[in-house]
């Protein structure tokens, strides 16, 4: 999706005006790719603008900058108030997506990276559904890719680094150019692991189910546990087991999950309908309980907003 330029971008500890956050063409991270970002949102609320989740997800940006042996120059803290300031000071009262990436920066070159200096920005934006509009109301049309999941002992797959993405861009493109919205990565034992950006949900004889980082590589996803919180308080199993392909195609009702797409239904999978083809009510009845926890009208959920 096009990205809509605002005022400021945050770069080690300074607002940068937007046209002026450049890096140089040498920069370790666009040649090698060792690198870690965040996905975030925030919403409007009753009370203002919050970000959802923010302390969760940098959390997991310094926990994949570790894994990375990445030693970054900023506290928790600093990066979260990074992130308040980015949506503060560009007025994105009615939302926003950012961007939080920790990359390598210009001065060493080579596979060593380890004497490289390490450079943070934080950019948000005002951004739409990911997965469109449609897809969030009807449903998206998946694909199993042709491109597996990293293997957790080749890329660290608890880690999100900006160089393995080339393999969700791989897959990504394979689904588009056939027709289908998004593609599903099976792991390298051949159990269902994750779509390009966002994990999945089924749902069987009542209880959801969705795959495991230890059963198929996937990334812990913060709306995956958003997801499993609110499903539980509506009285639903959820857990955490193997999928095989064919439990994609005998589903009852499927969902995927992911900060950009939030909560889409699944219509179809390699042309088979998931259910009629239509969002069930399970999905139907978690989508609205989430989106109204993002925007601040469930109280037992105030303390996943980070008010701005």
């Amino acid at each position: 999706m096009p990205i809509t330029p605002t005022k400021y971008i945050w770069m080690d500890g300074e607002l940068v005006e937007w046209d002026k956050a450049q890096i140089h063409i040498l920069t370790h991270t666009l040649h090698y790719g060792m690198g870690v970002f965040e996905g975030i949102r925030a919403y409007p609320t009753p009370n203002g603008v919050a970000i959802f989740r923010l302390e969760d997800h940098m959390k997991r940006l310094l926990a994949s900058a570790r894994i990375f042996m990445m030693d970054v120059p900023y506290s928790l803290e600093e990066l979260c108030e990074a992130a308040r300031a980015v949506v503060r000071e560009n007025n994105l009262d009615q939302g926003c997506y950012l961007r939080p990436l920790i990359y390598l920066g210009y001065g060493e070159m080579g596979l060593n990276p380890l004497p490289c200096t390490v450079n943070v920005a934080v950019a948000a934006w005002p951004w739409g559904t990911y997965l469109g509009d449609d897809g969030v109301a009807n449903g998206v049309r998946m694909k199993i890719s042709s491109w597996r999941r990293h293997d957790p002992n080749a890329m660290p797959t608890a880690a999100k680094g900006t160089g393995m993405y080339i393999n969700s861009s791989l897959a990504k493109v394979e689904a588009i150019k056939a027709g289908y919205d998004e593609a599903i990565m099976l792991a390298p034992n051949g159990n269902v692991s994750e779509c390009t950006g966002e994990n999945l949900f089924i749902l069987e004889n009542g209880t959801l189910t969705t795959p495991h980082i230890a059963h198929a590589g996937t990334l812990g996803g913060i709306t995956q546990q958003t997801v499993e919180t609110i499903a539980r308080d509506l009285g639903y199993e959820v857990n955490y087991e193997p999928l095989i392909r064919t439990d994609l195609y005998l589903a009852d009702e499927a969902f995927l999950t992911g900060t950009a797409a939030e909560v889409v239904p699944i219509s179809s999978v390699d042309d088979r309908l998931i259910g009629d083809g239509r969002p069930g009510p399970v999905t139907t009845e978690i989508q609205k309980a989430y989106f109204a926890a993002v925007r601040g009208e469930v109280t037992r959920y105030e303390s996943w907003l980070d008010r701005v």
